[in-house]
């Protein structure tokens, strides 16, 4: 009888079924392929807004997975919701590891941007009793998704952007009042900034809507004219 101790054999991480829940971990690992593959061209703006829609519509890993089957991210294990493998690390819509979120706090007070500023790619906004004005009808955008996460108490928090962006919202409120108004008052340029909002309002309002009259320049193009010039 063999009485020498061996190690135990490492055990094997439980494969999840595509069946499985989604979580909202999983849901910004997804949400930042879609914002990679939209940057790198390999999704159109209305391909990325279809699956962005759905992105929070579905409710399992599997149907996550189909959302960036077609995406090399996914084939380099970037998202692997079957396999067992540890999670990619948690990255900002728009941004990159590291990316540092600009806050615009607002207590007992009030805060705005507006003019000619250059918003990065995750912002956060946070009002408690007081008042947030983000106006980005004539910011510099330098990347092509923007993500702003709004935590509002007893406050108030604005957002308007350029009328041909792509503006999508996700949040709600608790007796208060969260509302992404995209007025159609001008078709989505695809070549224009994506803007998404994510927010939670308590006793507070949260409104985001697109300025008639006022548009963002192609973005590609102003590249082209670096380039040339």
């Amino acid at each position: 009888m063999d009485l020498e101790k061996h190690p135990a054999a490492p055990a094997v991480p439980a494969v999840p079924p595509a069946g499985l829940r989604a979580s909202d971990a999983d849901r910004d690992r997804i949400a930042q392929l879609l914002a990679d593959a939209l940057a790198e061209g390999r999704l159109t703006a209305e391909e990325h807004s279809d699956r962005l829609d759905t992105l929070y519509a579905v409710k399992t890993v599997g149907e996550l997975d189909v959302l960036v089957r077609d995406l090399p991210a996914a084939h380099a294990g970037a998202w692997l919701p079957a396999t067992g493998a540890p999670p990619a690390p948690v990255v900002p819509v728009g941004g990159s590891v590291g990316a540092e979120a600009e806050t615009v706090l607002a207590v007992c007070s009030s805060a705005t941007r507006k003019g000619r500023w250059r918003p990065g790619a995750l912002i956060r906004a946070v009002s408690v009793l007081g008042d947030v004005s983000l106006d980005l009808t004539e910011a510099v955008f330098e990347q092509r998704v923007t993500e702003i996460n709004v935590s509002c108490v007893l406050g108030n928090v604005e957002i308007v952007v350029p009328e041909n962006v792509t503006l999508r919202g996700y949040g709600g409120g608790v007796l208060g009042n969260f509302e992404v108004t995209d007025e159609g008052v001008a078709a989505a340029d695809p070549q224009a900034p994506v803007v998404i909002v994510r927010g939670f309002a308590l006793l507070g309002n949260i409104e985001a809507r697109p300025k008639r009259g006022a548009r963002v320049t192609d973005l590609a193009a102003k590249r082209h004219e670096r380039l040339d010039g």
